[in-house]
């Protein structure tokens, strides 16, 4: 495809730093997640098994093998994490995670009762097991999300920075109803302006965008090279028109208007 012909925006090359895009399998047929990663292995940085759907999925070996294959590293939800924490069964998760060959660790405190310290902490020790970390900030339940302030909210994502964390994720969940949304899946504007504000550096922030408006406001509002999770196996081609301009919502954003084309005249 003669693409270099455009006038397209600069993306980042795997492995990127930027630019990221986070799949979620959510139980996904072997077949068809394995067809969806060859497809779209070159725009995949990362794949998240979902919740706790890695430990009843018979065939997560044949899943796992699929993605190292094709090179693109893999972790399991972070509901996982607080199952075990739940269970005070946290090096026992440690020992899991080991031994399944995860590329990192996701650390959040979206459903139990765990203070955002009390998540730092754990986040140290898997930095000191030498595990790459990827926190959460956000919950699950919508209200209690909406009761957690802006400055609560960058004040959680500093403190997961400062205790090792690679990337915080910012929460809202697969279905786009909780965290930096609300329940009606509008994003919440200010809270989102206040982040990007703060002086966090964007590039650490991973913002989960399960759905194409969600998508579409991040590209334009922070650019191509925004990090995004929770997109879904066949969205990811998608996705990628949209950080590229090649797609309606983001066409004209990303339009380089010469004054040639400026000139010509136009009709109704």
């Amino acid at each position: 495809m003669p693409i270099s012909e455009l006038h397209l925006p600069e993306r980042t090359a795997k492995p990127r730093e930027s630019g990221l895009t986070m799949v979620i399998d959510g139980g996904l047929p072997t077949g068809y997640f394995s067809d969806s990663m060859r497809s779209a292995a070159p725009h995949i940085d990362m794949v998240k098994f979902g919740w706790g759907t890695a430990l009843v999925t018979a065939d997560i070996g044949e899943k796992i093998s699929c993605l190292r294959e094709l090179d693109v590293p893999f972790y399991f939800g972070g509901t996982l994490f607080e199952k075990y924490v739940a269970q005070d069964r946290f090096e026992a998760f440690l020992d899991f995670i080991e031994s399944s060959g995860a590329t990192a660790v996701e650390v959040s405190n979206g459903t139990i009762d765990l203070s955002n310290t009390a998540k730092s902490a754990y986040i140290r020790k898997c930095v000191e097991r030498g595990m790459m970390v990827l926190s959460e900030v956000g919950f699950k339940d919508a209200d209690r999300s909406q009761r957690l302030s802006p400055s609560q909210w960058v004040d959680c994502i500093c403190e997961d920075l400062e205790a090792g964390a690679s990337l915080v994720i910012t929460e809202s969940r697969e279905s786009g109803r909780s965290g930096i949304c609300r329940p009606d899946g509008e994003l919440r504007w200010g809270l989102i302006e206040d982040i990007l504000g703060s002086g966090v550096d964007v590039d650490r922030l991973l913002f989960e965008a399960p759905n194409k408006a969600l998508q579409t406001h991040f590209i334009t509002r922070v650019g191509s090279n925004v990090n995004l999770g929770n997109i879904a196996a066949d969205q990811v081609i998608g996705l990628e028109t949209l950080r590229l301009g090649l797609r309606s919502d983001t066409l004209m954003h990303f339009e380089e208007v010469d004054d040639e084309w400026k000139a010509r005249p136009r009709y109704a």
